[in-house]
């Protein structure tokens, strides 16, 4: 079946094939319905046969030259229907989303063997959400005025009522899209269409307390390079300013922004530092961080403690084992002390001794 887009005719030069959009371009609200509406023509009659209609479809998308019908593409299940006649179509998109935002295109394919025809450019289709801007502020020190005005980028119909939440519990109900009121730390605030309750607006809130990041992590050695890192959960987008505590609550700032960067940090940059975070609706600061930049030559004297602090105790142990070591070998190795024997049987000399000996015995048993 041959293929016809860009608002192609069946016959060139002929008009009796076309595709009219009521609109080509719709801004539509996240969370809203949507009619996408066109009328269709073709000729009554080709070749001798009477023309009818076998199929229509809504596409976004094609694979490779067939486009998919909406009703059969899964991400759109359950959210489209088709409405029409043999001269008009309807889609309807329901709970549209952000994602929804594309181009539309109508085809219609008749029992011609050449007769389908698809309408171009199509209609582009934007979804949007509303959004509430903080107008007006003044900041106290602890707590600002401001008004808010629930706004959206598509122009609405009729005159809608608002809904207004803080903290997300309803508030107000009115036809006027601006809201004044006192914004206190940690008060959120966000609006609705009334019957569009569920899509709210994202909430505005002054920044939460900063969390600082420091990069890279562990030892900061003099000479290295080192980021500071702010960041903080605020609507609108908050603004960071980098401080180092001196004890003057007047101090001037370092830098405004959300790192703060030393190319090669010194000695001197040691100290504690924090951020402030701040937007139309108020500010908060961070905990003060601690950084301690360690001397070059520090390093290397505590790398010479270490070695020593493992060498000694192995030379010990070694001198210990060879002291071991000798002692057995001198064991093993020296001669015994040589031993006397006495032979009272053949020594001439022994013998006379004994006799005298036994004689000066007798003399004196004599005497006695």
């Amino acid at each position: 079946m041959r293929n016809f887009y860009d608002s192609c005719c069946m016959v060139q030069g002929q008009d009796d094939w076309g595709v009219t959009y009521t609109s080509t371009e719709i801004c539509a609200l996240k969370g809203s319905t949507v009619d996408i509406r066109c009328t269709y023509r073709y000729p009554y009659s080709l070749y001798r046969l009477t023309t009818t209609v076998e199929k229509t479809l809504w596409f976004t998308k094609q694979e490779g030259d067939e486009p998919v019908d909406l009703t059969t593409d899964s991400e759109y299940e359950g959210l489209v229907e088709y409405h029409g006649d043999q001269k008009n179509s309807i889609l309807r998109i329901t709970d549209l989303r952000e994602t929804d935002s594309a181009v539309y295109k109508f085809r219609f394919i008749t029992n011609h063997p050449n007769g389908s025809y698809t309408g171009s450019p199509g209609v582009t289709l934007t979804v949007t959400d509303l959004q509430v801007h903080v107008t007006r502020p003044l900041v106290y020190q602890s707590y600002t005025w401001a008004e808010l005005k629930c706004h959206s980028s598509c122009r609405l119909a009729g005159r809608p009522s608002y809904v207004w939440y803080k903290n997300r519990q309803n508030i107000k109900e009115e036809t006027s899209s601006s809201y004044r009121g006192y914004f206190y730390p940690g008060d959120s605030y966000s609006c609705a269409l009334k019957g569009l309750e569920a899509s709210r607006s994202p909430s505005v809130y002054a920044p939460k307390v900063p969390s600082v990041l420091v990069s890279p992590s562990g030892e900061t050695v003099e000479g290295s390079s080192v980021t500071l890192t702010c960041s903080s959960d605020a609507n609108p987008a908050a603004t960071y300013t980098w401080y180092k505590e001196n004890g003057n609550p007047d101090q001037e700032p370092l830098k405004t922004g959300p790192q703060l960067d030393f190319v090669s940090i010194q000695s001197s940059d040691s100290g504690e530092y924090y951020c402030a975070a701040e937007n139309v609706l108020g500010g908060n600061r961070s905990d003060s961080i601690s950084i301690n930049v360690t001397w070059k030559g520090t390093i290397y004297m505590n790398a010479a403690r270490l070695t020593l602090i493992v060498l000694i105790p192995i030379a010990v142990f070694l001198l210990y084992l060879w002291i071991r070591k000798k002692k057995t070998l001198n064991s093993t190795t020296e001669p015994s002390d040589p031993v006397q024997t006495v032979q009272s049987d053949s020594d001439p000399e022994y013998e006379n001794l004994t006799a005298a000996q036994t004689e000066a015995t007798e003399e004196q048993e004599d005497q006695v």
